[in-house]
């Protein structure tokens, strides 16, 4: 069964002209990193609008403790959700019982604790480029879990819509962001195989902002100007809940 709708669904698709700057990214990243301006579909499909908050199937919630893990997602201005995340050497990855698969384990169990569909390692913490997903959210269709090493987007489709995003480090926010409908990723896998994907519409959006933690890139970076405005009390008190040593 699909997730509850937690947000009208929009109406029917249109397309508007969007002012759009992508956040600063790595020299290897093919990401444009300058202000344009685009034709952009903004979709309403019924499956992408199970999303209300994108990156959670319901609204955040704190789980406390969870059982199977010291894990926590970390809320911004934290740190780690702005440090440099290391790649995981090839001989780390020995399959299912490598440290690694211990922590995406980890990772799905926070994951879904709190209502998220994906979960980048430095949001628990961990700075390795190590993202782990689940499309539909539901822990009973496990089949459904991705897990991506040293993942890299290698390419982007010109085309682009916009979607109403959230994510769990950021508790009760969300916004408007535009992203590529589809890309082709490379990765490995928990043996050190790669793999190579192409993904559209909601995989290619979930991947994408999962993706971008593991660059530094927090998903309020992709907010349109006014947007950001609007989110800034909130960004506020979670910078004075952080106090000292925060990284904005």
């Amino acid at each position: 069964m699909p997730a509850p709708l937690l947000c009208t669904p929009a109406p029917p698709p249109r397309h508007t002209a969007v002012t759009f700057a992508f956040a600063p990214t790595t020299s290897q990243s093919p990401r444009l990193i300058h202000s344009f301006a685009r034709q952009t579909s903004v979709t309403s499909s019924p499956f992408r609008s199970i999303l209300g908050s994108l990156f959670s199937t319901t609204e955040e919630v704190d789980p406390g403790v969870i059982e199977g893990t010291d894990l926590r997602v970390l809320k911004y201005p934290h740190p780690a959700l702005r440090a440099k995340n290391e790649e995981i050497p090839l001989e780390a990855l020995t399959g299912p019982g490598s440290d690694i698969a211990k922590i995406a384990k980890e990772m799905f169990l926070v994951m879904y604790a709190t209502g998220g569909v994906g979960l980048a390692a430095p949001q628990v913490g961990i700075n390795k480029k190590l993202m782990v997903y689940n499309e539909s959210g539901d822990p009973k269709k496990w089949m459904q879990e991705v897990i991506m090493v040293n993942p890299k987007i290698v390419e982007y489709s010109q085309a682009t819509d916009v979607e109403n995003e959230g994510c769990l480090s950021f508790p009760d926010m969300r916004g408007d962001v535009e992203r590529s409908k589809w890309i082709k990723v490379e990765a490995l896998n928990l043996k050190g195989k790669k793999i190579k994907k192409k993904f559209n519409g909601w995989e290619a959006r979930i991947f994408q902002h999962e993706w971008d933690h593991l660059d530094g890139v927090v998903y309020i970076d992709r907010l349109s100007e006014e947007r950001r405005k609007e989110v800034q009390p909130r960004l506020d008190e979670l910078i004075a809940e952080h106090g000292e040593g925060a990284a904005l």
